[in-house]
């Protein structure tokens, strides 16, 4: 048993010291009987689907101080759906975001949801007007309550670019042109072969962080800290934990839903993340981290997050 009490208190602790640790979205029926108390969602003796969907987040907010929005990555967020978020939390809770895959996706893939751009070229791939129109507008009322903004960018093929630098050199002139010193932006990549000096090295003059992500075909996260040097004092910190390295996302899926529980221990990725958090705990104040820990990584998300604070609580001297 999670024991959401103590859970409670030490996430409030990392996020009074800039440390931000949360989940990868919320609405898990699977968590019900653990996160989520049953009799708040009954409704005439049943459990009510759209009453769980509408508030459950008021309970997630009661434990947690952060979480990873996954829907902005399918479509702009609307400032109704925004301002239907923030009502629910308390102020110093953070939304992290994915953005709008209309932004990240160079060539987009043959799949029915991207309807008449399926299989064409993206006209708005990393369009700067765009992106600061259709995402970051909406976002403007809500910055005391937004976190990390994440620019997901899905494993690019030969077709995409020749060459890594060819993608760099896009990104850099994409960056450029956004307030990277008023908001906490944030690159994930799924090619190994960008984890290169010029990458880093534009993230770097951006004050922008590269987002430490256990993914299928990224090299292990204990791998991934070792590749470039410490964050500098200006630049947020990004993490997350989405998969186990060489399993494909949906058999994780099959094979973990519904989510209630631990199916699968990944030692090196807690051990990992935990070292990253203490770590971070001894930088000097003032940077923003946000972790988050995915149900497809082991099965639990919320138990994966507890084990990590464990293991940081063990690796800190003053614990």
């Amino acid at each position: 048993m999670i024991d959401f009490s103590a859970l409670k208190i030490t996430l409030g602790q990392l996020a009074h010291e800039g440390i931000f640790v949360g989940t990868s979205s919320w609405k898990y029926p699977g968590w019900i009987g653990q996160l989520y108390q049953p009799d708040r969602y009954q409704y005439r003796g049943k459990l009510s689907k759209s009453r769980f969907q509408d508030s459950c987040l008021e309970e997630y907010a009661e434990i947690f101080s952060t979480v990873c929005v996954d829907a902005s990555y399918y479509r702009f967020p609307s400032e109704k759906y925004l301002a239907n978020l923030t009502e629910k939390v308390p102020p110093d809770f953070r939304f992290s975001h994915k953005v709008t895959d209309t932004i990240t996706i160079k060539n987009f893939p043959t799949l029915k949801r991207h309807g008449e751009f399926s299989g064409r070229a993206n006209p708005c791939y990393l369009n700067p007007d765009i992106f600061l129109k259709s995402f970051l507008y909406p976002l403007a009322p809500h910055r005391e309550r937004t976190g990390l903004i994440i620019f997901e960018f899905s494993r690019f093929y030969p077709r995409d670019y020749r060459h890594g630098r060819e993608f760099v050199s896009e990104l850099d002139l994409f960056l450029s042109k956004l307030p990277t010193n008023e908001w906490d932006f944030g690159v994930e990549i799924r090619n190994p072969s960008l984890l290169q000096k010029a990458y880093f090295d534009t993230l770097e003059r951006h004050s922008v962080a590269h987002v430490y992500n256990q993914w299928q075909r990224m090299p292990d996260l204990s791998e991934q800290l070792k590749l470039r040097s410490p964050t500098p004092d200006n630049s947020p910190t990004g993490c997350r934990l989405l998969l186990k390295r060489g399993r494909d996302y949906d058999g994780a899926v099959e094979s973990f839903a519904p989510y209630d529980g631990i199916k699968e221990i990944q030692k090196g990725v807690r051990h990992a993340a935990a070292k990253l958090i203490s770590d971070l705990k001894r930088q000097p104040s003032g940077r923003r981290t946000y972790l988050y820990a995915n149900n497809r990584l082991e099965g639990n998300a919320l138990a994966t997050i507890e084990a990590i604070l464990a293991l940081v609580e063990n690796q800190d001297p003053a614990g």
